[in-house]
């Protein structure tokens, strides 16, 4: 039987939120990202509303910029735990209609529809059904692509946005795909797309036609994944492994910097937070990456595996000091600095508490963890962070 996959992907999710919990703000730019400051702001956009981006503005856009595009915009800054309840909503509804469920983002999902379809009268009724029911429950509206595999049912999605439906059927797929641009495929970024015009290639029809020996010299197995892809060929199962592979934080200063006290300050804020955030969630990390992005917006990254998982303030924050000080960024002033941790193990393991300093650490983590659930992740902090805070020299960015 050949597979049905389906593709969801919520319409300017955020931005969608806080139009429904703000009646007022419906039928206008709403703007969810960094605070703009007058337009001196140094985050970026999260994303918008559809009014927004008839101005120009888009997610990961300066929000600066986006401040000069239409000052008179609701600017919002992100509620991350408002977001994340409504996208459980939007799961649970998902969920009774196949177990096959992978949750690739706060608002996307993949389901595997093919043994279930029948039971709601096919896949395009199957598809309504659930906008209805999701716009019923969450107020808000998605678009859904159908397709035989993942690949083509994430590209369908994003045709017809907002609300949109897209069913491409069986045997349809290459004639569908044929005339979209390359920039389409996946994998396909902005230093790939020129050296396939080069070659002529322009949709991903053109690279269809290419032999696949030609590609392959060209690009090596990657060119052997895009023609792949340009025939619509794509067995990757709908998996429901929601074990995320890494965590992070990172914060955009207020103004480019290079007060090492400051720095200092911020790196160890990141580690906490990030710390308290792996704890919550029962993980702990191997690898310790410390993301470093000058004035000039280049950006680096720094990494270290350990030999045991960590989830502790004290251990995330020695280590990323350690790369933060052996990375020679010669005077250049810095722009934003973010830790990821990666390798994660789900649960508690094994803990390094053979001395008294590392138990020390852990049980003031796990004493600021309660006072946080009690009364709120502002509720307390550490001595150190106190006047960074006052002064306010830096702005945090949404995991």
């Amino acid at each position: 039987m050949p597979r049905t996959i389906l593709h969801l992907d919520m319409d300017a999710f955020f931005a969608a939120v806080e139009q429904s919990d703000h009646p007022e703000w419906r039928g206008k730019p709403v703007v969810v990202g960094a605070d703009p400051r007058g337009g001196r702001g140094r985050g970026v956009v999260s994303t918008c509303s559809y009014e927004a981006r008839r101005f120009g503005i888009h997610s990961a856009m300066p929000i600066s910029k986006a401040w000069k595009l239409n000052p008179g915009a609701i600017y919002v800054q992100p509620r991350g735990q408002r977001y994340a309840e409504v996208s459980r909503q939007v799961m649970e509804i998902l969920s009774h209609f196949s177990p096959d469920l992978e949750q690739i983002s706060i608002d996307e999902a993949f389901l595997d529809i093919t043994s279930t379809q029948k039971l709601f009268g096919g896949a395009e009724a199957m598809a309504k059904r659930i906008k209805a029911e999701i716009r019923k429950e969450t107020n808000l509206s998605c678009s859904i692509g159908i397709a035989p595999s993942k690949f083509v049912a994430k590209i369908a999605s994003d045709l017809r946005k907002p609300d949109g439906l897209v069913l491409v059927p069986e045997g349809e797929v290459e004639r569908f795909l044929a005339p979209l641009e390359i920039a389409r495929l996946w994998g396909c970024g902005p230093k790939t797309v020129p050296l396939l015009q080069a070659m002529g290639i322009f949709t991903i029809g053109d690279l269809a036609a290419c032999a696949q020996l030609e590609l392959i010299n060209k690009f090596g197995q990657v060119g052997l994944h895009f023609w792949r892809l340009a025939h619509g060929l794509d067995e990757r199962p709908v998996s429901d492994d929601h074990s995320a592979k890494s965590m992070s934080r990172e914060s955009t200063f207020a103004a480019d910097t290079g007060d090492e006290e400051e720095m200092r300050q911020t790196l160890l804020s990141l580690c906490d937070d990030l710390a308290y955030d792996m704890r919550r969630h029962e993980v702990r990390g191997r690898t310790i990456t410390l993301k470093i992005r000058l004035a000039d917006f280049s950006t680096f990254t720094r990494s270290r595996s350990l030999e045991t998982a960590t989830d502790t303030s004290a251990e995330l924050f020695h280590h990323a000091s350690e790369l933060f000080a052996s990375f020679n960024r010669k005077g250049a002033r810095i722009r934003l600095l973010g830790v990821a941790v990666s390798q994660l193990q789900q649960g508690e393991g094994q803990m390094d508490l053979f001395t008294p300093e590392a138990a020390r650490k852990d049980k003031v983590d796990r004493i600021m963890d309660d006072v946080r659930k009690k009364f709120g992740t502002r509720a307390i902090s550490r001595a150190s962070l106190l006047q960074n805070r006052r002064d306010s020299q830096w702005i945090r960015d949404e995991p």
